[in-house]
């Protein structure tokens, strides 16, 4: 489990500045949601975290040494499963692209298909598995790079309402075993309430960090209670003011 910190973060395309002075933390084994207006520039902070895009000022940083692209673990909003590719073939890609030989890849792969309740759909192709399977195939992809830190752009944006409630629960076990580090970006305040420590809110593009609203609730958690809804409550005055 790593810490991450995030200081003074700004970044500027053309004449538009998209982010500016964003700071945030996670503290080992923590889930952080970031929240915002939409075009705010959330996707734009991940980049910078993953090294996607150069941020002109600030620091990252992973147990107090500077990151690199290399230590995250990016998952985007869409799950990019190449259709002509099995499911396993799939998962091993961001090894094989990293130099690990496609057998060995595989091996790497394979025991994660049972705790992530993909048993049996190895040979599967992409078209074959149900909106809750593709997300858990491309998060087991990026897992299985072994990165320190995850980062999940909306994962579960396309899905539809059930099959999204399930896909929270299931992440919330699996980080519990699993002890991730992990950075979400939402745009479902339930789904931060329910699974974050903390909530940054960021304000209109240019992205600034509006406020950090701790989630002290234990877990585990229910989605509905007045405990939750209070701090959903919260959460939406936070970015409706002006």
């Amino acid at each position: 489990m790593r810490e991450v910190r995030v200081e003074g973060l700004s970044k500027r395309f053309g004449d538009r500045d998209v982010l500016v002075d964003v700071s945030l933390h996670a503290r080992p084994g923590e889930l952080v949601s970031v929240i915002g207006p939409s075009g705010c520039g959330k996707s734009t902070l991940f980049a910078a975290l993953a090294g996607l895009v150069e941020p002109d000022r600030g620091t990252v940083t992973v147990d107090g040494r500077p990151a690199t692209g290399t230590t995250f673990g990016y998952m985007p909003q869409k799950d990019l499963l190449f259709p002509w590719r099995t499911v396993l073939d799939n998962t091993a890609l961001g090894l094989e692209i990293a130099g690990v030989g496609r057998r060995a890849a595989r091996k790497r792969a394979e025991p994660l298909f049972e705790p992530f309740g993909l048993a049996g759909f190895e040979g599967s192709r992409p078209f074959e598995l149900s909106g809750g399977m593709r997300q858990r195939a491309a998060l087991l992809r990026t897992v299985v790079q072994d990165r320190d830190v995850l980062l999940l752009d909306e994962p579960f944006g396309a899905l539809d309402s059930l099959t999204r409630t399930g896909m929270q629960e299931w992440l919330e076990g699996m980080r519990s075993q699993f002890g991730w580090t992990v950075l979400l970006i939402t745009h479902d305040i339930r789904e931060a309430v329910y699974l974050s420590d903390r909530v940054v809110v960021l304000g209109p593009r240019p992205a600034r960090v509006r406020a950090v609203v701790e989630i002290d609730q234990p877990r585990p958690r229910e989605l509905a209670s007045a405990a939750a809804a209070a701090r959903e409550a919260e959460l939406l005055a936070l970015l409706r003011a002006e």
